[in-house]
């Protein structure tokens, strides 16, 4: 079975929000990656992508059983991506965080 994966807007602004935020430190710092921030774009792509074959073997993030967190590494940490089966065919991801975030936006 094959799942359309579509973003929210929220999740957009939040993908917004973490490229936002790393072109931002990258060029603070002396010697920044600008690079950095391209790859985790291309990181979290990939990772939300997976969703279309398996969003049933990520954790479970509520009471329903079809809200679920998918975790997608990057660098020493990751981002986390808050997703819900919407039915037998669609997988609304609804937000993205930094894993060293409290929560989602």
């Amino acid at each position: 079975m094959t799942f359309k994966v579509r973003l929210t807007r929220d999740a957009e602004a939040d993908l917004d929000r973490l490229f936002d935020f790393l072109v931002e430190r990258e060029l603070a710092r002396d010697g920044g990656d600008l690079d950095l921030p391209e790859q985790a774009m291309t990181a979290l792509r990939a990772g939300i992508a997976t969703l279309k074959s398996s969003p049933f073997t990520c954790r479970k993030a509520g009471k329903s059983p079809f809200l679920r967190e998918l975790i997608i590494p990057f660098g020493r940490s990751g981002y986390v991506a808050l997703f819900e089966i919407e039915d037998e065919s669609i997988v609304a991801v609804v937000a993205v965080r930094h894993q060293l975030e409290d929560d989602y936006h």
